[in-house]
């Protein structure tokens, strides 16, 4: 079968981004407000785009302890949840002495065109990542964008060609990679601390599976056929989109259901999966590339609506010899093992919000040998990007000042959210397959290619922005 991996010709993508040869040179642009003798005093005026459980607690928050920008406006697809957003936002304002109008907006691209805007950031279901991050591009915008960077491996390619020939600044929700037990790790494991690298094992938590919901009432704040996007249609139930009401998320939890249902989430593989295979990669050397093996096996629920996979094994092998293992069974966290020891590293909390799975860790950071980790870095040895403050939205708003890449860049997304999803194909086939990390093609299987995209409902759909921007 022969497949494409990319959804840009070479003619075409120079095209579209109007560029030519520096079509991949990092972002040269900046907005046209921040420049001239008064710039210090001028905010990035930035968009923010769903507001639900991760754009309202970290997301926003984040952005607004930033002094070089400034929320102006707020998009959701439910209206509470979009009054709810320009309250916080104005009230948290309010208590700087700082007046700020925010506007609402229930579709995205009505604020895109405004001018005077800068910046988006994206906090949407997974399904709505794509979309937004292509749009935003072509409108000009600099993009903050939740993890996993999208649904499908051809996705995930469209956006880091698009976003890098746009020049826009750009950052993935992958946190971990501005604190500094995460770079300190992997530092120590690129300057040969472990000696030859040769296993890296990944812990990450399963989801359950769901009862069967009864159908229910669109309520009049949600925007449902638009929620559901580039999926199929579906009949509404509460506990597929997100929570209306305190005592439906008594009910059902914090986390909204949608994180575990195929059509909007792949399940943990990239839920939290994307957050530690981004830091095996940056550990590995490895942020633009991929395995070139993949075996695994999954469980699947057979009945319910949340059908997402529970326990699995995955074994990646990578061009360098590497193996990467990702297993429910293993403590949550990444555990790196060479010829000279082993270095573990975990999150101190354990959470990113209090919904989320405990790492059970007392230890964030620890080694076979204590001076793996105590013995200091020498002055000619490898240091990998340090977030300014271990500040992961700080160092989106200085890459948007500076016009340098960011501790995460489109293709370093693309890289750690796809072998992901290569993981998750493994888990559907159940069998060995070869990867071409280069073609970002499977090597003789048709089937598992054949997952590496989606059928898109129409007028919705990543892949079908980036083939407007193609004919534009």
């Amino acid at each position: 079968m022969k497949t494409q991996n990319t959804l840009l010709t070479r003619r075409e993508f120079a095209r579209a981004s109007l560029l030519g040869a520096g079509a991949l040179a990092w972002p040269a642009i900046i907005p046209a407000r921040l420049l001239g003798a008064d710039a210090p005093s001028k905010k990035i005026n930035i968009l923010q785009i769903g507001c639900g459980r991760i754009g309202r607690s970290m997301d926003l928050p984040g952005i607004l302890a930033q002094d070089r920008a400034r929320i102006v406006a707020v998009c959701d697809l439910d209206s509470i949840r979009v009054a709810d957003a320009k309250r916080f936002v104005e009230e948290a304002y309010a208590k700087k002495n700082v007046r700020q109008q925010v506007a609402t907006y229930a579709d995205y691209r009505e604020a895109l065109q405004r001018a005077d805007i800068d910046a988006v950031a994206i906090s949407t279901p997974d399904h709505w990542h794509a979309q937004p991050i292509i749009e935003a591009a072509l409108a000009g915008k600099d993009i903050y964008v939740q993890k996993p960077l999208t649904m499908t491996l051809r996705e995930g390619r469209a956006v880091s060609d698009l976003v890098r020939a746009k020049q826009r600044a750009f950052q993935i929700g992958s946190q971990q990679r501005s604190g500094a037990k995460f770079r300190l790790a992997c530092e120590l494991v690129r300057n040969g601390r472990l000696g030859r690298l040769h296993t890296v094992r990944i812990g990450l938590p399963t989801d359950p599976a769901g009862a069967v919901e009864p159908d229910m009432p669109v309520p009049p704040n949600l925007n449902y056929d638009r929620w559901l996007g580039p999926t199929p249609v579906m009949p509404y139930t509460e506990n597929r989109v997100h929570s209306q009401s305190a005592e439906a998320k008594k009910r059902y939890g914090d986390r909204p259901g949608w994180l575990r249902i195929e059509s909007y989430c792949l399940g943990m593989i990239t839920g939290w999966g994307s957050h530690h295979v981004d830091i095996a990669h940056w550990g590995m050397g490895a942020e633009h590339t991929g395995p070139v093996a993949i075996e695994a096996r999954a469980e699947f629920p057979k009945s319910g609506l949340w059908n997402v996979h529970g326990a699995y094994h995955i074994e990646s092998r990578y061009a360098s010899g590497v193996t990467v293992i990702i297993d429910n069974t293993f403590p949550n966290g990444i555990r790196f093992e060479g010829a000279d020891g082993w270095l573990f590293v975990t999150r101190d909390s354990g959470r990113a919000t209090a919904a989320d799975p405990a790492t059970g860790m007392s230890k964030a950071l620890n080694a076979s040998k204590a001076d793996i980790v105590t013995t200091p870095l020498g002055a000619k040895e490898l240091r990998l990007h340090a977030s300014e403050n271990n500040d992961h939205h700080r160092d989106w708003i200085n890459s948007i000042l500076s016009r340098k890449p960011a501790v995460t860049t489109p293709e370093i997304a693309h890289r750690s959210t796809s072998a992901c999803i290569l993981g998750w194909i493994g888990m559907k086939l159940g069998r060995k397959l070869t990867w071409d990390p280069q073609k970002e093609t499977f090597v003789g299987e048709d089937a598992a290619n054949a997952l590496l995209t989606r059928t898109e409902r129409a007028p919705y759909g990543g892949l079908a922005a980036a083939r407007a921007a193609r004919v534009a």
